[in-house]
């Protein structure tokens, strides 16, 4: 199929979560079809249960196949990649429901890496479910990385205020100080710095680092970190040409907003960058995996079970997913093309920092 248009790919995620709910609510509106393909790997069968739960919405186009190369592309068309036999519980973790998400993740990776999809957008997953199931992976992030072969990858939060990474993430907090390296911190600054020039078409992008100990050790008194880690890493960036600045103490760098000063910033671990991220950015919060050499964005909420079928889940988030998506993928198709030569560097848009006019 190629009509110009580009093609989303988009798991269902937990089959029993918001997952179904937020995908349908962002492609309810007939108008999105004039911009790209959608493509649901998952169950025509549960759409069709989810989309009865949401009364706004009273008929939708779809368009169910075996493959994204059978694709119609004024239709929301749904790969049925899960046994006719399929159920919803909404609202419960189970077995089922993690083997459908895994299912769903395989065939749509499977036709990303044959070229059928563009970009890919994961719906939410229940992790310990997954882990029951053997997926052997601690999210999406970690099974991409292994799937298209990359040493590393970093998980980048971006929405319209901020775009933010981690060092160390999905791991035990008293973990943490151990797994935190020079290596790894360079690393993480290589890949935010190509990704905010190929990605998010940023000349000379500057990234703050955070420090890991409370007022940045404070000297040494909180911790030695920061000096025989941190600042060493920074200055190595440096050297390198990639504009790092740090380490920041968290509490002040976010409640005085210096992270509108910065293209990015790089917290040393999960909860230290998330949490502010998803109180600044929940609505529209995208979970980006920068450094794969294929394009991959989800909504930056979980499964949360606890309103499934209610018709209470807000679809923002994976609204946003799906255009940061199709933002990314012009952005590095002109970046290619820039490097090839093929476009005068005049014509290659640079953008402002998150909060900033662009």
């Amino acid at each position: 199929m190629d009509n110009g248009k580009i093609v989303v790919g988009i798991t269902q995620g937990d089959s029993n979560g918001i997952g179904y709910e937020v995908i349908i609510k962002a492609l309810a509106d007939p108008r999105i079809l004039e911009q790209f393909t959608p493509i649901v790997y998952g169950s025509s069968k549960l759409f069709g249960f989810y989309r009865k739960s949401i009364p706004e919405i009273d008929q939708m186009d779809t368009n169910a196949i075996s493959s994204a190369s059978e694709a119609h592309p004024k239709r929301i068309n749904i790969v049925n990649c899960l046994p006719d036999s399929s159920y919803a519980e909404p609202g419960q973790a189970t077995a089922e429901s993690a083997k459908a998400a895994i299912t769903a993740l395989a065939a749509a990776v499977k036709e990303l890496k044959e070229g059928k999809i563009d970009v890919l957008v994961t719906g939410p997953i229940n992790k310990k479910a997954m882990a029951s199931e053997g997926f052997g992976f601690p999210g999406h992030t970690e099974y991409l990385q292994e799937a298209f072969g990359k040493k590393d990858v970093a998980m980048f939060m971006v929405s319209h205020r901020l775009r933010l990474a981690v060092v160390t993430g999905h791991i035990p907090l008293k973990d943490v100080a151990a797994q935190i390296s020079e290596e790894k911190i360079l690393s993480k600054l290589r890949l935010i710095n190509e990704s905010l020039k190929q990605d998010f078409t940023i000349d000379q992008p500057k990234i703050a680092v955070l420090s890991l100990n409370p007022h940045s050790g404070d000297g040494g008194l909180l911790g030695t970190e920061e000096q025989e880690i941190i600042i060493p890493a920074i200055r190595k960036a440096t050297e390198e040409g990639i504009l790092a600045f740090g380490p920041f103490s968290p509490d002040g760098y976010f409640g005085l907003s210096h992270y509108e000063n910065f293209d990015a910033t790089l917290a040393m671990y999960h909860d230290q960058g998330l949490s502010p991220f998803k109180a600044l950015s929940f609505e529209d919060g995208v979970n980006y995996t920068a450094g794969l050499p294929v394009i991959r964005t989800s909504p930056d909420h979980g499964t949360a079970f606890e309103m499934a079928g209610r018709d209470e889940a807000d679809p923002r988030s994976m609204r946003a997913a799906i255009f940061t998506a199709i933002d990314i993928f012009r952005s590095r198709r002109a970046w290619e093309e820039l490097q090839q030569g093929k476009m005068p560097p005049f014509e290659f848009e640079k953008r402002e920092r998150p909060g900033k006019p662009v």
